[in-house]
């Protein structure tokens, strides 16, 4: 899977500046409100699997987008 430039860098600014600043926000504004803790750790537990699903597909078109890259390169090089 390799996705566009542009979905690449929305996913990577949700995953490395959107979801730790919201998960951390509602872990910690959560239970001033009267959120239970234990619902409270259920959601911010959910949302940072979210974040990992997000940082696994990232990674994963990271590695296929280099890939595809050196074997250009290669293939280039090869040409010559």
């Amino acid at each position: 899977m390799r996705l566009n430039d542009k979905t690449y860098n929305i996913l990577k600014w949700v995953c490395v500046i959107a979801l730790p600043a919201v998960l951390t926000f509602l872990s910690t504004v959560l239970p001033l409100v009267g959120v239970p803790v234990d619902l409270t750790q259920t959601i911010v537990a959910i949302g940072a699997a979210v974040d990992t699903l997000i940082g696994a597909l990232i990674g994963i078109s990271t590695y296929q987008y280099n890939k595809d890259k050196a074997e250009e390169e290669y293939e280039e090089t090869d040409e010559r």
